[in-house]
C-alpha cells in the first residue's frame, strides 16, 4: 500500500473520531445533567417519603421505604441519561437489557438479594418493632435495629447479634412484649401430710399480696402431679412482659410462698432417696463388725 494512502485513511479515522466526540459532547453533558438531576430528586424524594412516613409509620419502614424510592428515581435518571447521550439506545432496548443483567446479578448475589427482598417484607409487614423483646433463630434479646439486610438484636447478658433478614423471615418468630402482660409459673412441692386445698389458698394468696403479679388475671395455684417425696403444685401468675420485670417478679413470688408456707406450717420435703438391698451393697465383713461392737 502507498504509504501516502494509508497516512490519509488514518487521518480521516482521526478526523472522524474527533468529530464525532465533539458531536457527543453535549450528549454527554446533558446526561450528566440529568444524572446529577436524578441524584437531587433522589434526595428530595427520599427526605419527602421519610418524613410522610414518620409520621404514621415506625422509623424503620420510614428508613427503608424511602432508600427504595430513592434508588427508584435514581435508575429512572439513569436510563434517561442512557437514552439522551445514545439517542440510537432505545428506552425499550435499556430495560430489556437491565432485565438480563439483574437475572445474572440474582444468581451471582443470591444471599444478598434475599436479604434484601426479606428486610422490606419485614419492615413492611412489621412483625415486631424497634425495642421489642422477642426470640428469633434461637437468640433472645431486644430489638436494636431494623435494617434493609439484618436485624440487630441485643442479647439479655449484653451481646448484639446481628441475623441475616432472610433467616429473621424464614424462622419462627416469638415476640415477647407483643402483649402487655404475660404469665410466668414456678414448680412448688408440699409434703404428702398437707393439706392440698390450705397449700394452694397459702400459694395463692401469697402471690396476690406480691407486687408486680397483676390482679387480672389472677394466679393460681394447680396440682400437676406426684413427686418423689412431695406433691407437686405449679403456681401460674401473670407480670407485664419486660423480662427484666418477669424475672424480678418471680424472685419476689419464690420469696413469699416460701415464707408464707413456712409461716403456716406446711413442709417443703427434700427428696427422698430409699436404697433397696442396701445390706447387700456393703462391703463383706462390714456387718459382722457392726454387730460385734
Amino acid at each position: 500500500m502507498d504509504p501516502l494512502i494509508g497516512q490519509s485513511v488514518l487521518t480521516a479515522a482521526v478526523e472522524d473520531l474527533r468529530n464525532g466526540i465533539v458531536g457527543a459532547l453535549p450528549r454527554l453533558a446533558a446526561a450528566l445533567a440529568v444524572v446529577a438531576a436524578g441524584v437531587l430528586a433522589a434526595r428530595i424524594v427520599r427526605s419527602l417519603v421519610r418524613r410522610r412516613f414518620e409520621r404514621t409509620r415506625t422509623e424503620s419502614f420510614a428508613r427503608v421505604f424511602s432508600r427504595v424510592a430513592g434508588y427508584g428515581v435514581i435508575t429512572a435518571a439513569a436510563v434517561f441519561a442512557a437514552t439522551v447521550a445514545f439517542p440510537s439506545v432505545k428506552p425499550v432496548d435499556i430495560l430489556a437489557g437491565l432485565g438480563i443483567l439483574s437475572v445474572a446479578i440474582g444468581f451471582a448475589f443470591k444471599d444478598i438479594l434475599e436479604n434484601l427482598l426479606a428486610g422490606i417484607l419485614l419492615v413492611y409487614r412489621q412483625p415486631f418493632h424497634i425495642d421489642d423483646q422477642v426470640e428469633v433463630d434461637g437468640e433472645r434479646g431486644r430489638v436494636a435495629a431494623i435494617t434493609i439486610r439484618e436485624t440487630h438484636i441485643d442479647t439479655f447478658d449484653g451481646r448484639r447479634i446481628i441475623i441475616p433478614n432472610a433467616a429473621v423471615y424464614t424462622n419462627t418468630i416469638e415476640v415477647q412484649t407483643y402483649h402487655d402482660v404475660v404469665r410466668s409459673a414456678v414448680a412448688i412441692g408440699v409434703s404428702y401430710d398437707a393439706d392440698l386445698d390450705e397449700a394452694r389458698s397459702v400459694i395463692v394468696d401469697a402471690m396476690k399480696n406480691t407486687d408486680g403479679v397483676v390482679a387480672d388475671p389472677e394466679p393460681q395455684a394447680l396440682l400437676t402431679g406426684f413427686g418423689a417425696s412431695s406433691m407437686n403444685i405449679e403456681a401460674r401468675f401473670w407480670t407485664e412482659s419486660p423480662q427484666a420485670e418477669i424475672r424480678r417478679v418471680q424472685d419476689r413470688v419464690v420469696a413469699a410462698t416460701k415464707k408464707a408456707l413456712d409461716d403456716a406450717g406446711i413442709d417443703i420435703p427434700f427428696d427422698i432417696l430409699v436404697l433397696e438391698g442396701a445390706a447387700d451393697l456393703m462391703p463383706s465383713g462390714a456387718g459382722s463388725a457392726t454387730a460385734q461392737s
